[in-house]
């Protein structure tokens, strides 16, 4: 598994961070705090706080799916 953390704040971020998800296949959830959400899933985002980083656990080993979200990732 990997995680990371991300920082998606507009409305324009989260439609492209669930883009990239859906087409590469990415599976994994965003958590924050106590809620836990597909990171497919463009309503499941609306629930968290944009505002705040949140962590991402991807379901594979596979480092090069961080290329592809390296946009999002934050420190």
């Amino acid at each position: 598994m990997i995680t990371t953390k991300i920082s998606i704040d507009t409305v324009e971020k989260v439609k492209e961070f669930s883009s990239i998800t859906t087409k590469e296949n990415i599976d994994g959830e965003l958590v924050q705090g106590i809620h836990i959400v597909d990171a497919k899933s463009v309503m499941g985002f609306f629930s968290l706080d944009l505002s705040r980083p949140v962590t991402l656990n991807i379901h594979s080993d596979d480092k090069t799916i961080l290329d592809k979200i390296s946009k999002f990732i934050v420190g």
